[in-house]
């Protein structure tokens, strides 16, 4: 016995028993009893998120990002893709006056103090790897407050996810919700 651990020194003995642990990680790996990056991913489906744009300056005659257009899109100042805008909405900043009507104790005006200053959603859609905690794009999971920038060929503006929708969970609930008992 003296003589086998006489012909190893302690380095061979460390890589032994790192090649061992190696083979048992890779047949657990094989046999499923560990779970890769890649088994995370449950589906493919597509993805419909909004983007808030607060406070947005503009003083030419239109807002710069259109319907059915491309806007290329930076999430966590790491930028991503260009991807097709479904929906915009904006709207000029507006303050709240009291009215004389009683029914209504206020009702809402365009501010005259900031006559160029825009609040506006933009409606994104893409393909999302879906996990267990959510819909994945370029690397990053959309949640609600995530920063991110979209960019045109005129405008550049810094906003946050405020709605991630994935496109077949809502089909799923909204045809179940619409069966009518008879």
């Amino acid at each position: 016995m003296k003589n086998i651990f006489g012909k190893f020194n302690i380095i061979d003995i460390i890589i032994i028993l790192g090649v061992i642990v190696a083979l048992l990680v890779g047949f657990a790996t094989m046999k499923h009893f560990r779970q890769t990056a890649d088994k995370q991913i449950e589906a493919t489906s597509p993805v419909t998120f909004q983007v808030f744009l607060r406070g947005v300056t503009i003083t030419g005659q239109e807002f710069p990002i259109k319907n059915n257009d491309t806007t290329f899109i930076t999430i966590r100042n790491v930028p991503y893709t260009e991807l097709f805008v479904t929906d915009v909405k904006s709207s000029p900043r507006q303050t709240a006056i009291s009215s004389l009507k009683s029914e209504q104790q206020y009702i809402l005006v365009n501010d005259p103090a900031q006559p160029s200053v825009y609040d506006a959603v933009v409606t994104i859609s893409d393909k999302a790897k879906i996990t267990k905690d959510g819909a994945v794009v370029g690397g990053n999971k959309l949640k609600m407050g995530l920063p991110v920038t979209l960019e045109g060929e005129n405008y550049k503006f810094n906003g946050t996810i405020s709605d991630v929708r994935v496109t077949s969970d809502i089909d799923i609930k909204d045809a179940g919700e619409n069966k009518e008992v008879g």
